[in-house]
């Protein structure tokens, strides 16, 4: 019976050392066949192309646009706001409409929202109100901040959502900031770290993604990046002493992604914001910092963007500076002129076919961390989670 036993576990141990990373052939080692890697050779540039958008939508409901942007673009995902949403049932059927009619492409989609707590949440008004960011910094106990983010996370992935443009790794430095504010943990490096990476947890807890935003910092503006470019005259090392102190503990953790912001530093890069400058995205985050994972833009139709360069023109500089994914959020124009362009940067070679594929590459990679399916969902339970939500609210009296 023992050496059964020893044979059995024997076995097992062999049939998992053929099946991991190693092969030995003619005393050669062969590395096991990469699974991203095989799906992306067999990838067409539109399918390819298509993973670097995440796009809105006009209304509550999938029009012939959005259809045609997953069956014939492949588009990567979808962001939803206020006016997509006007209550839970309409919300979820949307959302299990868009995974329905993905089906039929190899790649699941992004479904994202701006979840933030506080003024910025989109949610229908079923689900309670959270606090602002501020006032869980101001608590500062880890384990509020943890279920916080666990309760963010909660109610988005009960109406189908897989990632979250949150927590804002701002610091709220500059009391004339006009669009951060309490969106901050707080005016401190620490009280940002502290509270913001328990919620980045507390996010991930629920297998939904934590996009970090917005890199390398939007807390010390005057300008609001919605309207135009706001400008800080801080140079390396003074963002490194307090800006970039959040995004380098949360690359530490592997953070899921980092949102770039539309800011201008001309001590880093005279000529362009951050989320279009190489020596901003390419030099600073992926070399300095090395940071490999994926790079998002903020919303490319916002103000800073659309008030200073052709939407096309600004989609082309964030992709050859080294970021991913565009963030399209408004006017079905504006998506059609993007994704035609960057097929005719692939086309002339200026956004090379190596570097599209890194890019497809990380996105992938982090799908299949979250093991992203367009299951759709069939029960939708708002009570439970309200539930917990009351929870947190008393213990944060």
């Amino acid at each position: 019976m023992k050496r059964r036993s020893i044979l059995v576990f024997t076995l097992i141990g062999l049939i998992f050392i053929l099946s991991s990373c190693k092969d030995v052939e003619e005393g050669k080692i062969v590395e096991e066949i990469d699974h991203i890697q095989k799906i992306i050779d067999n990838m067409t540039v539109e399918e390819k192309i298509g993973q670097l958008m995440i796009f809105g939508l006009n209304g509550t409901e999938v029009d012939d646009h959005v259809e045609k942007m997953i069956l014939e673009n492949h588009v990567g995902g979808f962001i939803l706001f206020g006016h997509n949403i006007s209550n839970e049932d309409q919300t979820f059927k949307l959302l299990n409409k868009l995974k329905e009619i993905n089906t039929v492409n190899q790649v699941p989609l992004f479904l994202s929202i701006d979840e933030e707590g506080g003024k910025v949440s989109r949610l229908p008004n079923n689900f309670l109100k959270l606090p602002e960011a501020k006032k869980i910094g101001d608590i500062n106990d880890e384990k509020i901040s943890f279920e916080y983010g666990k309760i963010l996370a909660t109610r988005i992935k009960s109406l189908g959502f897989n990632m979250n443009f949150a927590p804002v790794f701002d610091i709220n430095s500059n009391p004339k900031n006009p669009v951060i504010g309490d969106r901050a943990f707080g005016s401190t490096a620490e009280s940002v770290v502290d509270n913001g990476l328990q919620v980045m947890r507390g996010i991930n807890s629920e297998n939904i993604i934590s996009i970090v935003k917005h890199f390398p910092g939007h807390g010390d503006t005057d300008v609001d990046s919605h309207v135009n470019i706001p400008m800080v005259e801080k140079s390396l090392n003074e963002l490194k002493d307090i800006e970039l102190i959040p995004f380098i503990k949360g690359i530490d953790e592997n953070v899921d992604g980092i949102m770039i912001g539309h800011i201008l530093y001309p001590k880093l890069d005279e000529r362009y914001p951050a989320t279009l400058s190489q020596k901003i995205i390419e030099e600073l985050l992926r070399k300095e910092l090395l940071y490999d994972g994926v790079v998002i833009s903020d919303d490319m139709t916002m103000g800073a963007i659309v008030k200073n360069y052709s939407i096309e023109e600004g989609a082309a500089r964030f992709l050859t500076a080294g970021g991913d994914i565009l963030l399209i959020c408004h006017g079905y124009e504006n998506q059609m002129k993007v994704l035609d362009r960057i097929k005719k940067e692939v086309e002339e070679g200026d956004i090379p076919q190596e570097e599209l594929d890194k890019k497809v590459y990380r996105i992938l990679k982090l799908k299949q961390k979250y093991h992203i399916q367009d299951k759709l969902l069939e029960d939708l339970d708002i009570e439970s989670i309200n539930s917990k939500t009351r929870e947190l609210l008393k213990d944060m009296e």
